[in-house]
């Protein structure tokens, strides 16, 4: 089945790039002692939320629902198509077992 969607999906989301590490020599330390290093989290992102769609013109909106008029017409024949065909069944079962 079609469906039709009247808004773009959001862009993808742009992250800041990521900051570059200074450059720091090894040294050992004359300790023993192994120095344990915490990750870093990265920088906290808001959620992205889309902007509200574009109104339409009313040539526009009406053409563009009369387009999802047809496709919902489509849809609905297909599915009493198969409601037909499950009704048609479910006798055939029903004669099949003796309960009609």
């Amino acid at each position: 089945m079609r469906r039709m969607y009247y808004w773009m999906p959001p862009p993808y989301p742009i992250y800041p790039a990521p900051s570059p590490t200074p450059y720091q020599p090894y040294t050992s330390q004359p300790s023993g002692q192994a120095q344990m290093q915490q990750p870093v989290a990265p920088p906290y992102m808001p959620p992205y939320f889309p902007p509200p769609p574009y109104p339409l013109r009313p040539e526009d909106e009406l053409a563009m629902l009369e387009d999802y008029k047809r496709i919902l017409e489509e849809d609905l024949r297909e599915i009493q198509e198969e409601l037909k065909s499950v009704e048609e069944r479910i006798k055939e079962l029903k004669r099949m077992l003796g309960q009609e």
